[in-house]
């Protein structure tokens, strides 16, 4: 297939282009972004490939120019944030063109907007799958990895790490936060607005409105206990439409009490307009004083993440007529240098890798299935997992996640 790499020069879309290279059916891979220099300078750089690689200049906001590019290849991998801008448009122009479609999206108000597109995807024969990458994506998939071990499946929950030990990441590194030209990141804007305001989540088997930085206790097997912190992510809402959970699921992170603290504090501020979703970003790239203050008594009765697991899916219900709970999560137990280690503390390939190895079952036809579809719903976990196993250069005898359970008394 002919794959269009949309924001292919950019952090994590460059990484699914150096992956998808590796991929069989993939004949040619045509990297592009409204900055023509960035994409060309990909495309240099990967000139020698045993795949035809070349640039050209897109604004995913001029409808002419989008059209007349995904209409020239097979499939489009999306990497255009922020998503709640562009998501939906690129959708509806690879569903005119009937270009199949994969995303990295992490914003939930698109995610149930381009679901509503799935009878349209269908009518065109188009195969999109939405939210194809770390949290969601790799997190779908433990989820469903979870729930399968269940009769009945009644609270479902995904987690991923902020600044926790043993993943990888710096919540204090300007990096995360702010680019290269000193102003936010999109990752770190996405972030912002998904913790403020209202989000949405499944109550009761339904989704309704919760409120985001709410503290869920959890007891999971191998005696692991903590607590982690809601925020506005569509695996809930893909969830709920996969797994069906009768109870609840959210979206966690795993957080220290004091940077959830400070958050809640920007929280509170956005909420009451003192700040803006950028404004916010900068703020907790560089924490104000005042606002550190504020965060002081909200940290000191915040409870942590205790020995909970950096990134993980965890369900609760009944196997056998007996109150169970699964536990699927990244294997963290190897060494320092494995490589699933370094994965999670590199956004980058964390979201890069599973979107071009998603994009390898929509080629090879086992996740073809016309419509607007979450991982969890097309992708082959089995295959998938075995996939990034052999990308990171791990043996394939050594699982790269672990599924743990227990009945509960």
């Amino acid at each position: 297939m002919r794959v269009l790499a949309l924001g292919g020069p950019g952090a994590m879309g460059a990484v699914a282009v150096h992956t998808a290279l590796t991929l069989p059916g993939v004949e040619e891979i045509v990297i592009a972004d409204r900055d023509l220099g960035a994409a060309r300078l990909l495309a240099r750089r990967l000139a020698r490939s045993s795949v035809p690689v070349r640039a050209i200049e897109v604004d995913v906001t001029d409808d002419v120019t989008l059209s007349k590019a995904l209409a020239e290849v097979d499939l489009v991998l999306n990497a255009v944030g922020p998503y709640y801008r562009f998501g939906l448009t690129v959708l509806r122009a690879a569903i005119e063109t009937r270009t199949h479609y994969l995303d990295i999206c992490d914003d939930w108000e698109p995610t149930l907007q381009m679901l509503e597109l799935d009878s349209a995807a269908r009518d065109q024969g188009v195969c999109a799958v939405v939210g194809m990458g770390a949290s969601p994506g790799i997190s779908n998939l433990l989820a469903v990895t979870a729930a399968a071990e269940l009769d009945t499946v009644q609270n479902l929950y995904t987690a991923w790490p902020v600044d926790v030990d043993g993943a990888g990441n710096d919540t204090e590194g300007d990096d995360l936060f702010l680019g290269p030209d000193g102003s936010p990141t999109a990752a770190s804007v996405h972030w912002m607005q998904q913790s403020s305001g209202t989000i949405t989540a499944v109550r009761d088997g339904r989704l309704a409105d919760h409120r985001p930085l709410s503290p869920v206790t959890l007891a999971l097997p191998g005696g692991r206990r903590g607590t982690a912190y809601t925020v506005g992510h569509p695996e809930p809402i893909t969830l709920h439409r996969t797994v069906k959970p009768r109870g609840s699921a959210v979206n966690l992170m795993i957080i220290k009490p004091w940077t959830v603290a400070y958050l809640d504090t920007l929280r509170r501020d956005i909420d009451s307009g003192k700040l803006t979703n950028e404004t916010a970003a900068m703020e907790m790239a560089q924490p104000n004083a005042f606002r550190g203050l504020r965060a002081i008594p909200t940290a000191l009765r915040t409870k942590g993440p205790g020995t909970l697991p950096p990134f993980f899916a965890a369900a609760t219900g009944t196997k056998q007529g007996r109150d169970h709970r699964v536990l699927a999560h990244l294997d963290l137990t190897g060494p320092s240098t494995d490589p699933v280690r370094s994965l999670l503390g590199d956004m980058a390939r964390a979201t890069g890798i599973p979107l071009a190895l998603g994009m390898s079952q929509v080629i090879d036809g086992t996740a073809r299935t016309p419509g607007v579809q979450a991982p969890e719903a097309v992708i082959d976990p089995h295959r998938f997992f075995d996939d990034l196993n052999s990308v990171l250069g791990r043996d394939a005898g050594s699982p790269i996640y672990l599924v743990e359970q227990e009945s509960i008394a």
